[in-house]
């Protein structure tokens, strides 16, 4: 099968050990990942900002992009979501409202493309530590992912996944949210961190970079000694150091 990759903001900026994992994975299972070059931000932003207009104009640019693809893999739960789920309501009523339904359909996220499309969920990663998992917010809420990532986790050999208490609840940074709200990011946070915490897990794992930098960031100046990973990077066998 020939997989384009979408790389989000985040991934390509900050993360690109992300977006490496998940090409390793599926080229290890037989696949042709395509990276399309050309990409920008799938609008989000704009979008949730109410911005609607800005968001068209950058989001329109993936129609193109994508237009040959079999299929769109996006190592996010969140931009995953905006592809998905959003274009259809941003292009409403607008000329390439046919563009965005055909591309919505053609786009599924990482771990609900490997376990419910591929039928895989053992990729004989190795990775020996005590880890809990984050839901991701659009992921689990727009997309319904919660057991795919699960699934994939459970076949690590050596990784111990211990649930938290507030696996499901939103860490605080929400994008756009985070930079309007910033005490009340920050204070959901807190909550997701001691959550974290009460698990003894060294590592947390999310398939949402954005909601891993939040928490790294507020890990980080609570001292106290947690890493997080990536989904793809579990999965690739090669987590960053």
């Amino acid at each position: 099968m020939k997989i384009a990759l979408f790389v989000p903001c985040f991934v390509d900026q900050y993360y690109p050990n992300a977006a490496m994992g998940v090409v390793r994975v599926l080229e290890r299972l037989g696949h042709q990942v395509d990276v399309p070059p050309g990409q920008t931000c799938c609008g989000q932003p704009a979008f949730n900002s109410g911005f609607w207009d800005q968001a068209r104009s950058v989001a329109e640019r993936s129609f193109a992009l994508f237009n040959n693809a079999e299929v769109i893999v996006a190592p996010s739960g969140s931009c995953g979501a905006m592809l998905k789920v959003f274009y259809p309501q941003l292009f409403a009523g607008h000329p390439h409202e046919s563009d965005a339904l055909d591309l919505a359909g053609r786009v599924f996220e990482f771990s609900d493309f490997l376990v419910n499309h591929l039928g895989v969920t053992d990729l004989g990663a190795k990775l020996h530590a005590r880890a809990t998992f984050h839901d991701g917010c659009h992921g689990l809420r727009e997309l319904g992912i919660r057991d795919a990532p699960r699934k994939l986790l459970a076949h690590v050999e050596g990784l111990e996944l211990v649930e938290m208490s507030e696996a499901q609840t939103c860490c605080g940074f929400g994008g756009t949210f985070a930079v309007k709200f910033p005490s009340i990011s920050t204070a959901m946070g807190e909550v997701k961190c001691d959550s974290i915490a009460a698990t003894g897990a060294s590592l947390v794992i999310s398939n949402d970079s954005s909601c891993l930098m939040h928490l790294q960031g507020l890990l980080d100046r609570r001292g106290q000694p947690l890493r997080s990973l990536h989904l793809a990077e579990v999965l690739a066998g090669e987590p960053s150091p």
